[in-house]
């Protein structure tokens, strides 16, 4: 009797599993393929139990301090944000992003159907890279020079070989290279660089380049520097791609100090003549690279419901525009445009991050956009 329940177990263990290895994509079915011959661990589990979730397996972020989750914190830099008043509403509090909460890329991920952040590249473990680790640097840029008269940041170039050791680490995690890549080609890939190349280079009197380069000259050579470095990117298995514009530089509190209150004209004429350049850019590797899919995405919104204040930080800010550590700070931040002299407010973010998505949605996943009414606030 005891053999004959067994076998009845078992036989049901395996209808089950047939079943479920049916319904699994693709990805799914090679991950478990792999996980029967080499075994199963926790993480693993976990994964495939989540993994039809997302719209995507995995997500990976590229970019400066508006997305900047924590990889500065240990950096010798001024560019960093793991101190009270940054983080008064996230959970975990300050962790390293310039935010009073969320930034665009933790919206964008939930979004997407993530049910965790999407963790920064200098505390990412082994059991989290297979659904992406952000590499955001505050400070960084297109240029390897940018961001150095704040200290240490890593630069574009940087996060594209930190991206590398990731890529290799994810082949030997699932026993090939072919299985990585056709794991990466599944995924999303943001980037959003050129501020800095701004604000930390042509801008700044500690930087010759604005001497060396007219205006017209600075934003070819940042369209075509990013160009390649976007087609390294894709040499590294990335097929879905989102490259951000850069934004009204000229209305930042920190820029608009030099000119009052209103917008510098000249600095968002810098901004315009590279988005202008970038367009075609992204239209020549959709051109070049058939099997890829580049999008332009919006560098975010010029007007929030809600947000009344647009020209002013919500937290007293230092001379160099970052908030006095611990002082009180606004109590209406849904109210606040600006975080800081530089950085939007979680309210902003969460705007700017369903713009990006609804573009993503139905550019790259060709599918329906989600709506708010599931996010967990």
């Amino acid at each position: 009797m005891a053999r004959n329940s067994t076998a009845v177990i078992l036989g049901f263990g395996i209808l089950v599993c047939v079943i479920f290895f049916f319904f699994l994509s693709d990805d799914g079915r090679k991950i478990l393929q792999w996980r029967l011959i080499h075994g199963f661990r926790p993480d693993s589990l976990l994964l495939l139990k989540g993994s039809r979730e997302p719209q995507v397996p995995c997500y990976f972020i590229f970019g400066d301090s508006l997305v900047d989750n924590g990889n500065n914190n240990h950096l010798q830099t001024s560019a960093k944000a793991n101190f009270a008043p940054y983080g008064i509403d996230f959970p975990q509090g300050p962790t390293g992003r310039f935010s009073n909460g969320r930034t665009y890329v933790d919206f964008l991920a939930k979004l997407l159907g993530f049910k965790r952040w999407i963790p920064p590249f200098a505390t990412a473990r082994e059991e989290s890279i297979l659904t992406g680790v952000n590499y955001g640097s505050g400070g960084a840029g297109i240029l390897d020079m940018t961001g150095q008269n704040l200290g240490e940041v890593i630069s574009l170039n940087k996060q594209l070989r930190n991206h590398r050791s990731i890529v290799n680490r994810i082949a030997n995690k699932l026993g090939s290279k072919e299985l990585a890549d056709h794991h990466l080609n599944q995924c999303l890939y943001t980037v959003g660089m050129g501020n800095n190349d701004y604000l930390n280079n042509y801008l700044s009197s500690k930087y010759p380049t604005s001497q060396l380069y007219t205006p017209d000259q600075y934003a070819t050579l940042l369209v075509q520097k990013l160009s390649h470095q976007l087609k390294k990117l894709y040499k590294l298995g990335a097929r879905k791609i989102g490259v951000s514009e850069v934004g009204l530089l000229g209305c930042l509190p920190g820029v608009m100090g030099l000119n009052g209150s209103t917008c510098v004209g000249y600095v968002n004429d810098y901004v315009k003549l590279f988005n202008h350049r970038l367009g075609p850019v992204v239209e020549g590797l959709n051109a070049n690279l058939t099997d890829a899919t580049f999008i332009l995405l919006p560098s975010g919104n010029s007007s929030v419901p809600g947000v009344t204040i647009t020209n002013a930080p919500c937290c007293n800010v230092t001379s160099s525009g970052e908030c006095f550590p611990n002082l009180v700070v606004c109590k209406n931040r849904t109210s606040y445009y600006f975080w800081d002299a530089f950085h939007p407010t979680d309210q902003v973010y969460k705007s700017a991050a369903l713009s990006v998505y609804k573009v993503i949605s139905t550019s790259i996943l060709k599918e329906k956009a989600r709506t708010w009414m599931s996010f967990d606030q």
